[in-house]
């Protein structure tokens, strides 16, 4: 018997019970179904994870203020204001070829109240540059400008959650609200950014002038900052940039060689080599508990292979009377076992990835089917049928053809 004889014979017999056939396949079908649905949401979350993260910043850097200790006193991480605007000026004279942009940035908060509408927010002392640093432009109206910055002038650019919840929709460009009963006039409106990975809005954001924030928010004289925000030109100038500028904050500090670090530096490869890990992790943890049921699977195609060698038996028998070799009957079984799991495997892909988008159109998930897992899932699902095919194949072809024709 030829190839393509074989196959015909292993179609005809899995043909003559259908729905035997079908039950079979089922556990084939669920599994590759649930690993190609499981990777294709997991791989979603990881790539809008990394574009959620890239949106943040041009390949960014922030320097918070670090742990330290005063006075007896231990402050963990960002505790203590150690950061000054000139460390960063520093860093961007004394750098300019790894320092694309660099903006300081003070926080507050309060109350924003626009006519009957009041909406609790972040607010955020910036410089100009700070559109540049974190790539973030302007949809409406103008950024506020160095002249703002210098006059300490109370204007601001809002985001658009700002926009929905205070001003109900409105544009407003323009328009003046009040925070601690102190107005401030709306220049612009920023693009919209979205939530991030870690549920935290963009959007819901004011922006004012640095010194604006300093003098009328936080009513300090100080030069401190809560953050140091730079852009680097090239990611891969981004080990180097850390040294040069740990380097450069330690000697501004006078920071003797014993003593730690009252800054911490961190940068956006970080933040997004955590989150992927992380989302690698819970993606192959999951595909390995949908792998189970390919295991269930591959058990019941050798259960019902057995079955049919036993049901068979004669039919073996008579084969090998008139001629037909071991290894015939050996690849008739096999050739069974593998179209069964190999159809069942085709069918898995086609569910798995209908389920995906159904899934990630209902829960609004980003999805992405690789085309290395449907390789890897479609060969994994023709190995499982080989694999538990073989032992039932080989038992046919060891079976006496005397005893087999004697079989009632």
């Amino acid at each position: 018997m030829n190839g393509m004889m074989i196959f015909k014979v292993a179609l005809r017999a899995l043909l003559r019970n259908k729905v035997r056939s079908i039950l079979t396949a089922l556990g084939i079908i669920v599994g590759i179904a649930a690993v190609i649905a499981v990777v294709a949401i997991g791989e979603g979350a990881s790539t809008s994870m990394k574009a959620q993260i890239s949106s943040m910043g041009d390949n960014m850097l922030i320097v918070f203020g670090g742990s330290m200790k005063k006075g007896g006193v231990h402050g963990g991480s960002g505790g203590f204001q150690t950061l000054m605007s000139e460390d960063g000026e520093a860093m961007s004279r004394d750098y300019p070829e790894l320092i694309k942009a660099y903006t300081p940035l003070v926080r507050s908060g309060g109350q924003a109240i626009y006519q009957e509408n009041n909406w609790a927010t972040q607010i955020q002392g910036v410089t100009p540059t700070f559109v540049a640093v974190r790539k973030w432009d302007v949809a409406s109206g103008v950024f506020f400008t160095d002249a703002d910055l210098r006059a300490g002038a109370r204007v601001c650019v809002v985001g658009q959650t700002i926009v929905d919840s205070l001003f109900n929709g409105q544009d407003p460009i323009g328009e003046t609200f009040r925070v601690r009963n102190i107005p401030f006039k709306v220049l612009g409106v920023l693009s919209k950014k979205g939530t991030t990975s870690m549920g935290q809005d963009q959007d819901d954001i004011i922006i004012m002038p640095l010194t604006t924030v300093k003098r009328v928010l936080r009513r300090g004289s100080f030069n401190n900052v809560d953050q140091l925000l730079f852009s680097i030109y090239d990611m891969g100038q981004m080990a180097e940039a850390k040294r040069a500028m740990s380097d450069l904050l330690r000697q501004r500090h006078r920071l003797g060689p014993t003593v730690e670090d009252d800054f911490t530096i961190i940068d956006m490869t970080e933040i997004s080599d955590m989150l992927t890990s992380v989302s690698s992790m819970m993606t192959i943890l999951m595909a390995v508990v949908a792998s189970i049921s390919l295991l269930v699977g591959g058990i019941g195609i050798m259960n019902i292979m057995l079955v049919s060698v036993t049901e068979r038996t004669r039919e073996i028998g008579l084969r090998m009377a008139i001629g037909a070799a071991p290894v015939a009957i050996l690849l008739q079984f096999l050739t069974e076992a593998a179209v069964l799991s190999t159809l069942g495997g085709v069918l898995g892909i086609l569910l798995g990835v209908v389920g995906a988008y159904t899934v990630g159109d209902i829960n609004k998930w980003p999805i992405y089917v690789t085309p290395i897992s449907v390789i890897i899932s479609f060969g994994f699902s023709a190995f499982v049928g080989i694999f538990f095919g073989f032992y039932p194949a080989l038992r046919a072809s060891r079976l006496n053809p005397i005893d087999c024709l004697r079989y009632e």
